[in-house]
């Protein structure tokens, strides 16, 4: 399940993303999560486990809680983390860098319609204080092309990108 429909930004509720059911009757379940920091998706995924899987326990487990913020205390964790931050893994950071991206050129877009590809890098690391590196610059830059959000044009040789607002 997932509760956040954008890098850093919550919905504030949790949806399952495949709900299927299967029989695991007598069977003990464990939840795994990368963090536990407000808990709202273990808690969807636990309900819908009790509710539809009939298990005979469920654990949970995560590699980051987040106390402050978090409903739930899981059974297993690795770090408790005092203060929110944002956390970044590696099977997260090009859906973040896009997501990011996306909210940067959003806002910045409404002053600025056209880019090179050294000014979107250079008010990325900016606004957000990264350096993701380039072959996730480029990455997301072209899935917002394929998406719509970016054009891409030739001019003087070189590529520009323009912000395209709806």
């Amino acid at each position: 399940s997932q509760h956040w429909t954008e890098a850093a930004i919550s919905s504030g509720k949790a949806v399952l993303k495949f709900a299927y059911k299967i029989d695991m009757s007598e069977r003990k379940i464990l939840i795994v999560d990368d963090i536990a920091d407000t808990g709202k998706s273990i808690i969807t995924a636990r309900k819908f486990i009790e509710k539809n899987w009939n298990p005979a326990e469920i654990r949970i487990a995560t590699m980051q809680w987040i106390p402050k913020t978090c409903e739930i205390k899981p059974d297993f964790y690795i770090d408790e983390v005092k203060e929110w931050i944002w956390y970044q893994y590696p099977w997260t950071r090009l859906e973040d860098t896009t997501q990011f991206l996306r909210r940067m050129l959003r806002e910045e877009g409404k002053e600025k319609k056209v880019w090179s590809y050294d000014e979107i890098i250079k008010k990325f690391i900016e606004w957000y204080g990264i350096n993701v590196g380039e072959w996730y610059f480029k990455a997301a830059i072209a899935a917002l092309v394929e998406e719509g959000s970016l054009s891409i044009k030739e001019e003087n040789g070189k590529k520009v990108y323009y912000v395209v607002t709806n």
